[in-house]
């Protein structure tokens, strides 16, 4: 061996060189930026709604005119115009329109001279309250009633849990609300209002008020108070929280059934895990984001029958005075309560995008 080869094989072995390091991602995290990209939608997709509410309720023509027209003079009408600022051109109105919304202010009532903005706030917390009774009893029903449906898939508890999901789904809220009024009302169950006259009167005095029934009940510290709130709630909360419950069945059912058939669900059974475990355990909270994505889409479904539901118990909620309002032509005060209801639906589709990227990390990327 030559002198040069003893030498080599002392050196130690050269190892490669490392090359250029991986580029490391910067900016953001997914998470947020999926966040910033929804919020910036949410303020085009306002602005959107709110001019096409501007302009579909001047379409119909002049509020003054249709709500007054034929009982006062045109000298009369001319004065309301004016007073009600309908004289200006088309762009000042929307300008002072916009601009009052960003300040909180939706306007005056034709018809009784009250400010849009108490009435969206009383009667909204009366709406928001019966949507979130909605919810408990969409949740209540369609959860459980899905996953019993999908566990005994093409038997008896699920072709009937499907026919019940179909026809909540499909019935009018106020026929549904109806036939409740006539099943409990004979046995003295109350179905008309939100509570007593006296408790009503009662629960004003309540600080801080907060318009919301159960929440000022329970401020005020009587449990009697308390349950007769929730009795009245109840048959209002049904006739609304079915048709949502009906949806939630059937997607809990359909997703469920998805789920069952992927391979680590497969994996599980393998394992000897009980159907019943695998169901509840592996596979359900799976199941549940497909849900958490259309309650977004829900609310607005329940916002729009809380109308029709609010007339059928005279719950006094948002729907109750739109429907009252359109009854006399008041235009103004159904752009406010409109106005208000896009703008509920667009904060609560942002909120639910932020449920489910916290839930569902896929939607991220």
């Amino acid at each position: 061996m030559s002198s040069a080869e003893v030498l080599a094989a002392d050196e130690p072995p050269t190892s490669p060189s490392p090359g250029p390091a991986p580029a490391r991602r910067r900016g953001l995290p997914p998470l947020a930026r999926y966040l910033l990209v929804r919020l910036a939608l949410v303020v085009p997709m306002i602005w959107v709604l709110v001019t096409l509410v501007f302009v579909l309720l001047r379409v119909i023509g002049d509020p003054i005119t249709a709500a007054q027209g034929g009982r006062l003079t045109p000298d009369q009408i001319a004065q309301r115009k004016a007073d009600a600022g309908l004289d200006r051109p088309m762009l000042v109105q929307y300008w002072e329109y916009v601009s009052g919304l960003v300040r909180g202010d939706f306007g005056t009532t034709l018809t009784d001279n009250q400010p849009i903005s108490q009435i969206l706030k009383v009667n909204g917390a009366a709406t928001l309250e019966l949507t979130l009774y909605a919810l408990v009893v969409a949740f209540a029903i369609g959860i459980p009633l899905g996953r019993l449906a999908a566990r005994y898939r093409d038997r008896l508890p699920d072709v009937t849990l499907r026919l019940f999901a179909i026809v909540a789904y499909a019935a009018p809220v106020f026929f549904v609300g109806l036939l409740l009024k006539l099943a409990f009302t004979p046995f003295g169950w109350p179905s008309s209002g939100r509570a007593s006259t006296t408790t009503l009167l009662t629960l004003q005095d309540v600080k801080p008020r907060t318009n919301i029934l159960l929440v000022d009940a329970i401020l005020w510290g009587d449990p009697g108070y308390v349950l007769e709130v929730l009795q009245y709630a109840l048959l209002p909360a049904l006739a609304l929280g079915l048709l949502t419950g009906g949806v939630f069945l059937r997607l809990v059912r359909i997703n469920l059934l998805q789920t069952l058939r992927a391979e680590y669900v497969t994996a599980a059974r393998a394992r000897g895990i009980s159907e019943g475990r695998v169901v509840r355990k592996v596979a359900f909270r799976n199941a549940l984001v497909p849900v958490v994505t259309v309650m977004g889409m829900q609310i607005a479904m329940l916002l729009a029958g809380a109308v029709l539901t609010e007339t059928t118990f005279e719950w006094k909620g948002i729907g109750y005075m739109l429907a009252e309002y359109l009854k006399a032509r008041d235009f103004l005060a159904v752009q406010g309560i409109v106005t208000l209801i896009a703008l509920v639906v667009c904060l609560a589709s942002f909120l639910i995008d932020v449920i489910v990227a916290l839930v569902d990390p896929r939607v991220r990327f």
